[in-house]
């Protein structure tokens, strides 16, 4: 798979939380537009973004090179205002997608937040490369409340093989988490959306997390159901023989069973409940 990449000067970097992120968000930051792990379920597919882009979702990516410039600039502005800054990174792009390695944007924006720190900051992935800039995270956590939230909807390759080719590995993302725990940084599984899992899946997440999210294809595409729908989940189901798994109670049913393994307040359901309280956790 190609990909087209250009540099671009934005306007802006902080954006108004709107939308599933209103609930205990006040901003969301996505340092790139587009995603390199081009995920065939990802709702910004069906967002104006990319459905007038004229080029296939996972195939270009734009690189925000002034986004730790102006983050320095709107918190500042914001901070005059006396303004709760509550971010939540990344809402349309993953941070550490492939290009970060080279690019390092987001960890230019993690300096910068280093200095000028929000009030809280939810770092929403699903790379390992987020162990790449532990160090900031860890010294950012002496500064804010912070969360590691790692998107792992499924705890079986064969079935991310299916719906999410390009994206890292489940077990690497596993380990990833289990590091950014270990380093005392809270962290987040976020299954998210609901994919066919094993029995054993909780078991997995048991010691290496502070907060265990789940979101569905129906709850969680912000048109409940009808982007995921255009993007031909229910017949990608359905060919796998999967269609159960593809229900409008998935989240509850999941809910449910995690609950046999973790304690009700580790586990929150999306768009049922407010922005969660991390430190309460610890």
């Amino acid at each position: 798979m190609g990909m087209e990449v250009k540099e671009t000067q934005a306007k802006k970097i902080l954006t108004e939380a709107k939308g599933y992120l209103d609930v205990g968000f006040t901003h969301s930051l996505n340092p790139y537009s587009g995603c390199g792990f081009s995920c065939s379920y990802c709702y910004v597919r069906e967002m104006p973004l990319q459905r007038f882009k004229g080029i296939p979702w996972g195939e270009w990516l734009d690189l925000k090179t002034n986004a730790a410039e102006n983050y320095r600039k709107e918190i500042i502005r914001l901070r005059k205002r006396s303004k709760p800054v509550i971010i939540f990174m990344s809402s349309a792009t993953d941070p550490y997608q492939p290009m970060e390695r080279k690019a390092g944007i987001t960890r230019a924006i993690l300096e910068e937040m280093v200095e000028n720190p929000p009030d809280f900051l939810q770092v929403q992935t699903r790379s390992p490369l987020v162990t790449r800039d532990l160090d900031l995270l860890v010294k950012l956590k002496g500064k804010c409340d912070i969360v590691v939230s790692m998107t792992i909807e499924t705890d079986r390759e064969d079935i991310k093989q299916i719906f999410a080719p390009y994206a890292p590995g489940i077990k690497l993302r596993l380990k990833a988490l289990k590091d950014v725990h270990d380093a005392g940084v809270p962290t987040q599984a976020s299954i998210s959306p609901v994919l066919p899992f094993t029995p054993d899946f909780p078991k997995l997440l048991d010691g290496i997390v502070n907060r265990i999210w789940i979101d569905s294809l129906l709850i969680g595409d912000g048109q409940g159901g009808r982007r995921s729908e255009r993007l031909g989940m229910p017949e990608l189901f359905k060919e796998y023989g999967l269609s159960e798994w593809y229900s409008e109670d998935i989240h509850d049913r999941v809910k449910k069973y995690f609950s046999n393994y973790f304690s009700g307040e580790m586990i929150g359901v999306s768009c049922n409940e407010a922005f969660p309280n991390f430190q309460s956790l610890l």
